[in-house]
Protein backbone atom coordinates (compact mmCIF):
# COMPACT_ATOMS: atom_id res chain seq x y z
CA UNK A 1 0.00 0.00 0.00
CA UNK A 2 2.94 2.64 0.71
CA UNK A 3 4.67 1.51 -2.45
CA UNK A 4 1.21 2.44 -4.36
CA UNK A 5 0.62 5.40 -2.48
CA UNK A 6 4.07 6.56 -3.22
CA UNK A 7 3.61 5.80 -6.47
CA UNK A 8 0.51 8.14 -6.72
CA UNK A 9 2.41 11.06 -5.04
CA UNK A 10 5.23 10.58 -7.24
CA UNK A 11 2.54 10.69 -10.51
CA UNK A 12 1.17 13.64 -8.88
CA UNK A 13 4.49 15.47 -8.73
CA UNK A 14 5.16 15.16 -12.43
CA UNK A 15 1.97 16.09 -13.76
CA UNK A 16 2.51 19.44 -11.79
CA UNK A 17 6.03 19.98 -13.25
CA UNK A 18 4.75 19.27 -16.46
CA UNK A 19 1.54 21.46 -16.15
CA UNK A 20 4.25 24.75 -15.44
CA UNK A 21 5.34 25.86 -19.11
CA UNK A 22 7.02 29.27 -20.53
CA UNK A 23 7.15 31.55 -23.07
CA UNK A 24 8.87 34.11 -23.62
CA UNK A 25 7.49 37.96 -23.83
CA UNK A 26 9.89 41.00 -24.48
CA UNK A 27 8.49 44.18 -24.42
CA UNK A 28 10.65 47.36 -26.52
CA UNK A 29 10.27 50.70 -25.84
CA UNK A 30 11.37 53.21 -27.80
CA UNK A 31 11.57 57.13 -26.71
CA UNK A 32 10.81 59.17 -29.88
CA UNK A 33 10.85 62.61 -27.90
CA UNK A 34 10.79 64.52 -30.79
CA UNK A 35 6.97 63.09 -31.45
CA UNK A 36 6.15 63.25 -27.57
CA UNK A 37 5.88 59.23 -28.16
CA UNK A 38 6.96 55.69 -27.10
CA UNK A 39 6.72 53.29 -29.72
CA UNK A 40 6.45 49.55 -27.99
CA UNK A 41 6.69 46.48 -29.14
CA UNK A 42 5.53 42.76 -27.47
CA UNK A 43 7.37 39.96 -28.84
CA UNK A 44 5.90 36.20 -27.57
CA UNK A 45 7.98 33.04 -28.06
CA UNK A 46 8.04 29.87 -27.47
CA UNK A 47 6.71 26.11 -27.80
CA UNK A 48 3.18 26.99 -26.91
CA UNK A 49 1.75 30.85 -26.83
CA UNK A 50 -1.05 32.36 -25.50
CA UNK A 51 -4.36 31.96 -27.81
CA UNK A 52 -6.10 35.01 -27.09
CA UNK A 53 -3.91 38.31 -25.08
CA UNK A 54 -7.06 41.18 -24.50
CA UNK A 55 -5.25 44.38 -23.64
CA UNK A 56 -7.27 46.85 -21.40
CA UNK A 57 -6.04 50.32 -23.43
CA UNK A 58 -7.07 54.28 -23.52
CA UNK A 59 -7.73 55.01 -26.71
CA UNK A 60 -7.11 58.69 -26.55
CA UNK A 61 -2.96 57.46 -25.36
CA UNK A 62 -2.78 53.86 -27.12
CA UNK A 63 -2.97 54.27 -30.73
CA UNK A 64 -1.71 52.48 -34.41
CA UNK A 65 -1.60 48.83 -33.11
CA UNK A 66 -0.37 46.54 -36.06
CA UNK A 67 0.47 42.57 -35.45
CA UNK A 68 1.26 40.30 -38.59
CA UNK A 69 -2.03 37.84 -36.36
CA UNK A 70 -5.44 39.20 -36.17
CA UNK A 71 -6.10 41.90 -34.05
CA UNK A 72 -9.48 43.37 -33.47
CA UNK A 73 -10.24 46.68 -31.98
CA UNK A 74 -13.77 46.98 -29.60
CA UNK A 75 -13.32 50.41 -28.06
CA UNK A 76 -11.36 50.37 -24.98
CA UNK A 77 -10.29 46.23 -25.77
CA UNK A 78 -7.55 45.42 -28.37
CA UNK A 79 -8.09 41.42 -28.89
CA UNK A 80 -4.92 39.93 -30.00
CA UNK A 81 -4.82 36.54 -31.21
CA UNK A 82 -1.10 35.56 -31.24
CA UNK A 83 -0.38 32.53 -33.69
CA UNK A 84 2.34 29.46 -34.24
CA UNK A 85 5.47 30.11 -31.72
CA UNK A 86 6.54 33.70 -32.75
CA UNK A 87 3.78 36.90 -32.40
CA UNK A 88 4.41 40.26 -31.63
CA UNK A 89 2.14 43.49 -31.74
CA UNK A 90 3.09 46.98 -31.66
CA UNK A 91 1.31 50.28 -31.03
CA UNK A 92 2.25 53.92 -30.15
CA UNK A 93 1.84 55.68 -26.54
CA UNK A 94 1.23 59.36 -25.93
CA UNK A 95 3.32 60.20 -23.13
CA UNK A 96 2.03 63.91 -21.95
CA UNK A 97 -1.50 63.68 -19.81
CA UNK A 98 -3.09 65.85 -18.01
CA UNK A 99 -4.34 65.69 -14.36
CA UNK A 100 -5.74 68.63 -14.29
CA UNK A 101 -5.78 71.80 -16.24
CA UNK A 102 -1.92 72.28 -17.92
CA UNK A 103 -0.52 70.14 -14.31
CA UNK A 104 0.89 66.77 -15.66
CA UNK A 105 1.06 63.34 -14.07
CA UNK A 106 2.97 61.97 -17.18
CA UNK A 107 5.27 64.46 -19.30
CA UNK A 108 7.78 64.38 -21.88
CA UNK A 109 10.44 66.67 -23.18
CA UNK A 110 13.32 67.10 -25.93
CA UNK A 111 15.32 66.61 -22.91
CA UNK A 112 13.73 63.90 -20.07
CA UNK A 113 10.03 61.99 -19.99
CA UNK A 114 8.48 60.80 -16.61
CA UNK A 115 5.49 58.22 -16.20
CA UNK A 116 4.13 55.50 -15.23
CA UNK A 117 5.46 51.78 -16.77
CA UNK A 118 1.52 50.58 -16.36
CA UNK A 119 0.30 53.28 -18.01
CA UNK A 120 2.63 52.65 -20.67
CA UNK A 121 1.57 48.81 -21.11
CA UNK A 122 -2.08 48.34 -20.47
CA UNK A 123 -3.16 45.23 -18.44
CA UNK A 124 -3.58 42.17 -19.73
CA UNK A 125 -6.24 39.29 -19.78
CA UNK A 126 -4.99 36.04 -20.99
CA UNK A 127 -6.74 33.00 -22.94
CA UNK A 128 -4.16 29.96 -22.85
CA UNK A 129 -3.53 26.79 -21.59
CA UNK A 130 -3.25 26.28 -17.47
CA UNK A 131 -0.14 26.91 -16.17
CA UNK A 132 1.63 28.24 -18.86
CA UNK A 133 3.19 31.55 -18.04
CA UNK A 134 5.27 34.50 -18.79
CA UNK A 135 8.93 34.80 -19.03
CA UNK A 136 9.25 38.61 -19.21
CA UNK A 137 11.91 41.57 -19.95
CA UNK A 138 11.68 44.67 -21.29
CA UNK A 139 14.12 46.60 -23.02
CA UNK A 140 14.34 50.78 -23.04
CA UNK A 141 16.11 51.96 -26.67
CA UNK A 142 16.98 55.82 -25.64
CA UNK A 143 18.36 58.67 -26.96
CA UNK A 144 22.05 58.85 -27.22
CA UNK A 145 22.31 60.90 -23.93
CA UNK A 146 19.49 59.49 -22.50
CA UNK A 147 19.80 57.35 -18.99
CA UNK A 148 16.55 55.62 -17.51
CA UNK A 149 15.57 54.84 -13.69
CA UNK A 150 13.12 52.34 -12.79
CA UNK A 151 12.32 50.02 -9.56
CA UNK A 152 13.44 46.90 -11.20
CA UNK A 153 17.27 47.77 -11.47
CA UNK A 154 20.06 50.01 -10.86
CA UNK A 155 19.48 52.97 -12.29
CA UNK A 156 20.97 53.18 -16.16
CA UNK A 157 20.00 49.67 -16.89
CA UNK A 158 18.01 49.36 -19.97
CA UNK A 159 17.23 45.86 -20.08
CA UNK A 160 15.08 44.53 -17.09
CA UNK A 161 13.30 41.23 -16.08
CA UNK A 162 9.30 42.27 -14.52
CA UNK A 163 8.18 39.16 -12.72
CA UNK A 164 4.56 39.52 -11.26
CA UNK A 165 3.02 36.25 -9.32
CA UNK A 166 -0.04 37.41 -9.61
CA UNK A 167 0.20 37.66 -13.80
CA UNK A 168 0.53 34.93 -16.63
CA UNK A 169 1.62 38.19 -18.67
CA UNK A 170 3.77 40.58 -16.82
CA UNK A 171 3.97 44.30 -17.52
CA UNK A 172 6.02 47.01 -15.94
CA UNK A 173 4.37 48.32 -12.56
CA UNK A 174 5.40 51.82 -10.88
CA UNK A 175 7.63 55.10 -12.21
CA UNK A 176 9.68 55.42 -14.04
CA UNK A 177 11.98 58.66 -15.24
CA UNK A 178 14.44 58.68 -18.58
CA UNK A 179 16.33 61.56 -20.19
CA UNK A 180 19.40 63.43 -18.73
CA UNK A 181 18.74 62.49 -15.30
CA UNK A 182 20.66 62.79 -12.33
CA UNK A 183 20.21 60.22 -9.69
CA UNK A 184 21.34 59.66 -5.70
CA UNK A 185 21.26 56.27 -4.01
CA UNK A 186 21.67 54.52 -0.69
CA UNK A 187 20.88 51.31 0.88
CA UNK A 188 19.09 52.16 3.72
CA UNK A 189 18.00 48.83 5.89
CA UNK A 190 17.13 46.31 3.41
CA UNK A 191 15.66 48.98 1.10
CA UNK A 192 17.98 49.96 -2.14
CA UNK A 193 16.58 54.02 -2.20
CA UNK A 194 16.82 55.89 -5.44
CA UNK A 195 16.11 59.53 -6.21
CA UNK A 196 16.00 60.42 -9.71
CA UNK A 197 14.87 63.77 -11.07
CA UNK A 198 16.11 65.26 -14.48
CA UNK A 199 19.56 67.42 -14.86
CA UNK A 200 18.53 70.70 -14.62
CA UNK A 201 15.14 70.87 -12.25
CA UNK A 202 15.45 72.26 -8.95
CA UNK A 203 14.56 68.55 -7.03
CA UNK A 204 16.69 68.32 -4.08
CA UNK A 205 17.82 64.78 -4.46
CA UNK A 206 20.47 64.93 -1.28
CA UNK A 207 17.93 66.05 0.49
CA UNK A 208 15.80 63.86 0.24
CA UNK A 209 17.99 61.26 0.30
CA UNK A 210 19.14 62.24 3.63
CA UNK A 211 15.20 62.45 4.69
CA UNK A 212 15.01 58.53 3.98
CA UNK A 213 18.20 58.35 6.11
CA UNK A 214 16.36 59.63 8.64
CA UNK A 215 13.15 58.87 8.80
CA UNK A 216 12.97 55.13 6.32
CA UNK A 217 14.16 53.09 9.29
CA UNK A 218 11.42 54.05 11.49
CA UNK A 219 8.69 53.47 8.72
CA UNK A 220 10.39 49.81 8.53
CA UNK A 221 10.49 48.93 11.92
CA UNK A 222 6.53 48.84 11.24
CA UNK A 223 6.16 48.02 7.76
CA UNK A 224 8.62 45.42 7.72
CA UNK A 225 7.38 43.89 4.50
CA UNK A 226 8.64 47.02 2.30
CA UNK A 227 9.65 46.31 -0.85
CA UNK A 228 13.46 45.68 -1.37
CA UNK A 229 13.66 48.80 -3.86
CA UNK A 230 12.61 52.23 -3.66
CA UNK A 231 12.16 54.60 -6.64
CA UNK A 232 11.42 58.67 -6.26
CA UNK A 233 10.86 60.75 -9.11
CA UNK A 234 10.87 64.14 -8.90
CA UNK A 235 10.46 67.48 -11.57
CA UNK A 236 8.97 70.22 -11.69
CA UNK A 237 6.38 72.82 -13.12
CA UNK A 238 3.94 71.41 -15.03
CA UNK A 239 4.09 68.30 -13.61
CA UNK A 240 1.39 68.11 -11.14
CA UNK A 241 2.13 69.71 -7.59
CA UNK A 242 2.18 66.92 -5.46
CA UNK A 243 2.77 63.23 -4.71
CA UNK A 244 1.43 60.04 -6.37
CA UNK A 245 2.70 56.45 -5.30
CA UNK A 246 2.91 53.71 -7.24
CA UNK A 247 4.12 49.64 -6.49
CA UNK A 248 7.74 50.45 -5.14
CA UNK A 249 7.61 53.83 -6.38
CA UNK A 250 6.83 57.69 -6.46
CA UNK A 251 6.63 61.06 -7.83
CA UNK A 252 6.89 64.23 -5.76
CA UNK A 253 7.03 67.63 -7.18
CA UNK A 254 10.15 69.31 -6.56
CA UNK A 255 8.64 72.29 -4.88
CA UNK A 256 6.85 70.27 -2.51
CA UNK A 257 8.36 70.78 0.72
CA UNK A 258 9.77 67.83 3.06
CA UNK A 259 7.98 69.16 6.03
CA UNK A 260 5.22 70.89 5.58
CA UNK A 261 4.33 73.75 7.97
CA UNK A 262 1.08 71.73 9.30
CA UNK A 263 3.81 69.09 10.37
CA UNK A 264 2.47 66.59 7.82
CA UNK A 265 4.91 65.34 5.19
CA UNK A 266 3.77 64.45 1.30
CA UNK A 267 7.16 62.27 1.03
CA UNK A 268 6.34 60.06 3.74
CA UNK A 269 2.48 60.29 2.83
CA UNK A 270 3.30 58.50 0.07
CA UNK A 271 5.94 56.09 1.23
CA UNK A 272 3.12 54.31 3.53
CA UNK A 273 1.24 54.17 0.24
CA UNK A 274 3.73 52.35 -0.55
CA UNK A 275 3.96 49.94 2.59
CA UNK A 276 0.87 49.11 2.89
CA UNK A 277 -0.27 48.58 -0.71
CA UNK A 278 -3.44 49.32 0.13
CA UNK A 279 -6.56 49.86 -1.86
CA UNK A 280 -9.91 51.13 -0.88
CA UNK A 281 -13.59 49.45 -1.32
CA UNK A 282 -16.64 51.99 -2.10
CA UNK A 283 -16.61 54.04 1.00
CA UNK A 284 -13.13 53.20 2.75
CA UNK A 285 -10.70 55.32 1.29
CA UNK A 286 -10.41 57.08 4.71
CA UNK A 287 -8.91 54.05 5.87
CA UNK A 288 -6.26 53.98 2.98
CA UNK A 289 -5.59 58.13 3.65
CA UNK A 290 -6.00 58.03 6.93
CA UNK A 291 -3.40 55.06 7.72
CA UNK A 292 -0.92 57.38 5.29
CA UNK A 293 -1.31 60.17 7.06
CA UNK A 294 -1.05 59.22 10.66
CA UNK A 295 1.83 57.41 9.68
CA UNK A 296 3.31 60.77 7.84
CA UNK A 297 3.42 62.05 11.15
CA UNK A 298 3.89 59.86 13.95
CA UNK A 299 7.02 58.89 12.23
CA UNK A 300 8.18 62.42 12.16
CA UNK A 301 7.66 61.78 15.58
CA UNK A 302 9.46 59.12 16.46
CA UNK A 303 12.41 59.87 14.18
CA UNK A 304 12.39 63.49 16.21
CA UNK A 305 11.59 65.03 13.13
CA UNK A 306 8.94 67.10 15.09
CA UNK A 307 8.72 67.56 18.63
CA UNK A 308 6.24 65.89 20.73
CA UNK A 309 5.00 69.67 21.34
CA UNK A 310 4.56 70.08 17.44
CA UNK A 311 3.03 66.63 17.48
CA UNK A 312 0.23 67.59 19.13
CA UNK A 313 0.23 71.19 17.39
CA UNK A 314 -0.56 68.98 13.86
CA UNK A 315 -3.38 67.04 16.04
CA UNK A 316 -4.90 70.16 17.07
CA UNK A 317 -4.68 71.71 13.08
CA UNK A 318 -5.73 68.35 11.97
CA UNK A 319 -9.22 68.36 14.70
CA UNK A 320 -10.21 71.68 13.27
CA UNK A 321 -9.56 71.18 10.33
CA UNK A 322 -11.82 67.64 10.53
CA UNK A 323 -14.57 69.81 11.48
CA UNK A 324 -15.38 70.09 8.00
CA UNK A 325 -16.13 66.61 7.03
CA UNK A 326 -19.71 65.56 7.24
CA UNK A 327 -19.09 61.83 7.24
CA UNK A 328 -15.98 59.00 6.88
CA UNK A 329 -17.26 57.23 4.47
CA UNK A 330 -17.04 58.32 0.95
CA UNK A 331 -15.58 56.94 -2.08
CA UNK A 332 -12.76 59.33 -2.23
CA UNK A 333 -11.39 61.15 0.85
CA UNK A 334 -11.01 64.80 1.03
CA UNK A 335 -8.70 66.38 2.73
CA UNK A 336 -11.05 67.20 6.07
CA UNK A 337 -11.71 63.44 6.09
CA UNK A 338 -8.28 62.32 5.77
CA UNK A 339 -7.55 64.85 9.05
CA UNK A 340 -10.90 63.30 10.77
CA UNK A 341 -9.68 59.74 9.61
CA UNK A 342 -6.16 60.34 11.23
CA UNK A 343 -7.93 61.50 14.78
CA UNK A 344 -9.97 58.18 14.59
CA UNK A 345 -6.23 56.63 14.06
CA UNK A 346 -4.95 58.54 17.23
CA UNK A 347 -7.82 57.10 19.41
CA UNK A 348 -7.99 53.50 17.92
CA UNK A 349 -4.13 53.34 19.23
CA UNK A 350 -4.74 54.99 22.59
CA UNK A 351 -7.91 51.52 22.80
CA UNK A 352 -5.42 49.30 21.42
CA UNK A 353 -2.26 49.58 24.06
CA UNK A 354 -5.18 50.23 26.95
CA UNK A 355 -6.87 47.09 26.26
CA UNK A 356 -3.54 44.65 25.90
CA UNK A 357 -1.65 46.92 28.97
CA UNK A 358 1.02 48.18 26.28
CA UNK A 359 1.30 45.06 24.27
CA UNK A 360 -0.23 45.67 21.12
CA UNK A 361 -0.62 49.06 19.51
CA UNK A 362 -2.05 50.29 15.75
CA UNK A 363 1.24 49.25 14.93
CA UNK A 364 0.36 45.86 14.74
CA UNK A 365 -2.96 46.30 12.81
CA UNK A 366 -0.96 48.44 10.27
CA UNK A 367 1.37 45.64 9.90
CA UNK A 368 -1.23 42.87 9.27
CA UNK A 369 -3.09 45.03 6.90
CA UNK A 370 0.22 45.47 5.01
CA UNK A 371 0.87 42.29 4.73
CA UNK A 372 -1.91 40.79 2.48
CA UNK A 373 -2.37 44.28 0.84
CA UNK A 374 -5.43 44.42 -1.62
CA UNK A 375 -8.58 45.97 -0.96
CA UNK A 376 -9.62 47.41 2.40
CA UNK A 377 -12.70 47.79 3.75
CA UNK A 378 -14.33 48.92 7.77
CA UNK A 379 -14.93 44.82 7.93
CA UNK A 380 -11.76 44.06 7.39
CA UNK A 381 -10.51 46.73 9.95
CA UNK A 382 -12.64 45.38 12.45
CA UNK A 383 -11.64 41.78 11.82
CA UNK A 384 -7.96 42.56 11.65
CA UNK A 385 -7.88 44.69 14.58
CA UNK A 386 -10.11 42.01 16.32
CA UNK A 387 -7.14 39.37 16.10
CA UNK A 388 -4.79 41.76 16.76
CA UNK A 389 -6.55 42.89 20.30
CA UNK A 390 -8.11 39.64 20.87
CA UNK A 391 -11.79 41.47 20.96
CA UNK A 392 -13.45 43.95 18.44
CA UNK A 393 -12.64 48.08 19.47
CA UNK A 394 -15.53 50.54 20.10
CA UNK A 395 -13.37 52.91 17.85
CA UNK A 396 -13.85 51.26 14.74
CA UNK A 397 -17.44 50.27 15.35
CA UNK A 398 -19.85 52.05 12.40
CA UNK A 399 -22.16 53.76 14.86
CA UNK A 400 -18.97 56.00 16.62
CA UNK A 401 -17.27 56.68 13.20
CA UNK A 402 -20.64 57.82 12.09
CA UNK A 403 -20.68 60.33 14.91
Amino acid sequence: MRLIASLALLCLLTLSVRAEEFFDAHYTATFRPSTGKVAVELQLKGATLPSIVRLRIDPKRHSAFHSNDRIEMQGTEVVWHPRGKSSSLSYEFTVNHERSPQRYDSYMTNDWALLRGDKLVPSARVTSKPGLTARTTMTFVLPDDWSIATPYAPPGTRTISIDDPARRLDRPLGWLLAGKIGVRAEKIGHVQATIAAPVGESARRQDMLAFLNWNLPKLLEVFDSFPSRLLVVSAGDPMWRGGLSGPSSLFIHSDRPLISENRTSTLLHELVHIATGLRSDHESDWIVEGIAEYYSIETLRRSGGISERRYVQALDNLARWAQRSPTLFTRHSSGPTTARAVLVFVAADREIRKLTNGQKSLDDVARALAKDRGEVSLARLQETTAKVVGRPISTFERKNLER
